[in-house]
This record gives C-alpha cells, sequence and structure tokens, in this order.
C-alpha cells in the first residue's frame, strides 16, 4: 500500500514538471497562472496592467516571486501596492523584475549585472546557488513562448 502511495507520488511530481516542460506553449502569463504559485505576482501584474506587455512577443526574462515570497513582507505592503494610486511604484517593482530578452541559466556567469526593463541592474551571484540580488533561485529555466521564468523566493526592490 504504501508502494502505491509512493508511485502515485512520483507520477504526480512528474506530471507536474511535465506541464512545466511543455509550459513554452503558453506565453508568460498564462505559464504563470498556470502553475499555482503565483497568484500574488498575477494580480500584481493585472493592477499595473502588464498583462498585455508579458503576453506580447517578448522575449522576457521573468524573476517571478512566489506566493510566499510576496507574503514575507511587512503586512500591509502587497495590499498597499495594489491601490491604484501606486500604481507606479507597482510598475517600478514588478518591472525591476524582468530582463529583456531570454535569459536561461546556462547564459548567466557569476558577478554578471543586468538591466531590468525598469531601468535599473540586477546581480546575479553563484557562489552559493544561483542568486539575483538578494534572492535564491528555487526553480530555473521555465520556458514559455515569449521567453522564461526563473523562480525566486524574495520580492526584489530596485534602489529608491
Amino acid at each position: 500500500m504504501l508502494r502505491k502511495f509512493a508511485v502515485a507520488g512520483v507520477a504526480s511530481i512528474l506530471m507536474t514538471t511535465s506541464a512545466f516542460a511543455d509550459g513554452h506553449s503558453k506565453d508568460i502569463v498564462d505559464t504563470a497562472v498556470g502553475a499555482g504559485s503565483f497568484e500574488t505576482l498575477v494580480a500584481a501584474v493585472q493592477a499595473a496592467e502588464l498583462v498585455d506587455t508579458l503576453k506580447g512577443e517578448g522575449p522576457f526574462t521573468v524573476f517571478a516571486p512566489t506566493d510566499e515570497a510576496f507574503a514575507a513582507l511587512p503586512d500591509g505592503t502587497v495590499e498597499n501596492l495594489l491601490k491604484p494610486e501606486n500604481k507606479d511604484q507597482l510598475v517600478a517593482i514588478l518591472t525591476y523584475h524582468i530582463v529583456a530578452g531570454k535569459v536561461m541559466s546556462s547564459d548567466l556567469s557569476d558577478d554578471m549585472t543586468a538591466a531590468t526593463v525598469q531601468g535599473g541592474d540586477i546581480t546575479i551571484d553563484l557562489d552559493n546557488g544561483v542568486m539575483v540580488n538578494d534572492a535564491n533561485v528555487v526553480q530555473a529555466d521555465i520556458e514559455a513562448e515569449n521567453g522564461v521564468i526563473h523562480v525566486i523566493d524574495k520580492v526584489i526592490l530596485p534602489a529608491s
């Protein structure tokens, strides 16, 4: 009986991985929605009116914070950013997570910097796993038809 549960668990993991691997037939937004762990990011992209952009031709590289990454922000931060009067700040934060072009993990080098769509630079550190600024990349190279998503465990913020 335990073996059946183990096999079912492995099969479930493989089907989830296959869905991600086949995600390149969807754009970045649809891939994020389908993953199920980016509800806050998707809500923020909608509030910032960036959906059409991220469904566009691209290519884009998105460093996508998980729902847990957004939950780790101080209480009220996400709710405040989603208010219409804070749209400019929300756009700045979200576009700081986006690099023009498709940058796969194999393209990275230690201490490289990349210009974000927001205008600031992010730094890639490969000394202890892959880090973008102070966020860990927890899953890399999720391909979409218009770019790639790298999942990160923290919301990165541009310099004020």
